[in-house]
This record gives structure tokens, sequence and C-alpha cells, in this order.
């Protein structure tokens, strides 16, 4: 079993990418499912509309995930109760539309389970993580419940991914970090079997910072009177996530290889 998870898409140039290019990685990595986490596809680098939604359906995504800017658009909240593989951080605030969670069926007719997490530091208020991670693994059991279990934790802090990825280790296939649009080195098989990343990055012109436009987000550090409200960089975008290769039998990752294609970071692919 083949499942690849893609970072934060970013603005115009990240759409671009995926549209572009998911399906040869697809075919090339013979991807049975594929995550994708939106929350920065629209125009302006947060939010992401329904045509957002729709490109990446059509272009070989499985589930869209989300994180902190999932309402920026304020059309998702008309749309997201309909859309099933369209998924919020199931620990927001009780009430909220949409789902946080998901089974879903693969290529290969295998019953995946996707959670979409959002990290409590520095991120918009919602209830706690770790009291929603856990009740999803008391209800949802690998090799139970679901063939292959995913978990999308998108936060700002180390920690909080790190204790999650222990805390859903063995009962996972994968716990992987979004959200700060920088891959990190640490990608690995955890002593229990669940593949790890901190975080996978971004999908999104890396000539920038974190996404936006360099120029100006140095104007704003500045607190120049010329600066603009933060805007998406538009030079060639790159791909970025993790790919795991799973155990049919147990669920639990046997390979993790990252995949990395664009401009400007080193290529693995």
């Amino acid at each position: 079993m083949n499942i690849l998870l893609l970072g934060d898409i970013m603005g115009p140039s990240g759409r671009k990418a995926i549209i572009e290019k998911l399906p040869g990685i697809i075919k090339k990595k013979n991807l049975d499912f594929v995550i994708l986490n939106g929350e920065n596809a629209a125009d302006e680098g947060v939010g992401i509309t329904k045509k957002n939604f729709e490109e990446f359906l059509k272009a070989g995504a499985d589930v869209i995930t989300t994180g902190n800017h999932v309402w920026d658009e304020k059309e998702t909240m008309e749309f997201i109760s309909s859309e099933k593989r369209l998924l919020r951080p199931q620990n927001l605030i009780k009430g909220s539309p949409g789902n946080g969670f998901g089974i879903f069926e693969s290529k290969n007719k295998k019953k995946v389970a996707v959670i979409n997490l959002m990290g409590n530091v520095y991120m918009k208020k919602s209830e706690n993580v770790f009291d929603e991670a856990k009740k999803f693994i008391q209800n949802i059991q690998l090799k139970k419940d679901a063939d292959f279990i995913v978990v999308d934790m998108h936060g700002e802090i180390t920690s909080e991914k790190m204790a999650m990825g222990y805390l859903f280790d063995g009962k996972a296939t994968m716990v992987v970090g979004t959200h700060t649009h920088v891959p990190t080195s640490d990608y690995r098989i955890m002593e229990k079997g669940t593949a790890y990343q901190t975080d996978v990055g971004m999908c999104g012109d890396y000539n920038s910072v974190i996404g936006m436009n360099r120029d100006n987000s140095l104007k704003n550090f500045f607190k120049d009177p010329d600066a603009k409200k933060h805007y998406p960089a538009l030079g060639e975008a790159t791909i970025s996530g993790l790919m795991v290769v799973a155990n049919d039998k147990t669920g639990l990752a046997s390979k993790v290889e990252p995949i990395i294609l664009g401009k400007n970071l080193e290529n693995r692919i």
C-alpha cells in the first residue's frame, strides 16, 4: 500500500504544480491513496475554494485536509458539510460545520481512515487536541475499523507534533505534521511501526518567506509604510511531501520516502 501526504498547497503557484505534476507522481510511484493539505490553496494564500477542491480531486487527490485557515474563504463553510473528502480539524470548537475525519476507499479497495488535527499552541482557539486524538484512538482502531490510518497534525510547535507521534505509535500508519511550510529531515519509522515526520513542508514557491512574497514580507517586518498585506510568491513551486509504503497485514509502515519535486530544493523522487 503506497500512501502520499503532500504539505500545504500555497496559492496559485502551488495549485499549478499539483494540477500539472500530481498525476505523473501518482503513476511513477504507483500510489494507492493521496492526501493533500489545501488550507493555503486560494489566490490570497489562505483558505480553499470549492473550485480549488474540485481541481485537486481531478488531479488525483483522494482527501483534502486543512488547518487554521480553513474558514478564510467564507464559501467553505457553505459547502464543506456536503463534501466528505474535504476535512477540517477534528478539534475545532464544537458545532463547527464539516467533518474532522473520515474512512475512505483507496484505489486498491482498502479502507483508509484520515483524521485532521490542529495544535493548540500559537494557533486559533480549539478543543484540546490530545483529548480529541485519544477519543479517535478509542473509536477507530487499526485493522479493526480501517486497514490504514493517516494523521495530519497541523501545528506550529514541534513538541506537540512529536508527542502526537508517540501517542499514535503502533496505532496509526503515519503521523505527519503540516503548517510550518518547511520540510524537516526527521522522517522515520517509530519504534512501534508508525511513520512520522514533524513537517512535510509546503507545495509552493520556496524563493519566499514561507510561501509569501519575500520583498513585501521584509517590508512588513520593518513596518515600512509601503508594506501591503501578505500575498503569495508566484515563482515556480516545489512539491513536498512524504510517501509511506505500508504493510497490508499490519497497517503499519515498512518504508518512508520524502517526495520533493521542483526548482528550489534538492529533488527526491
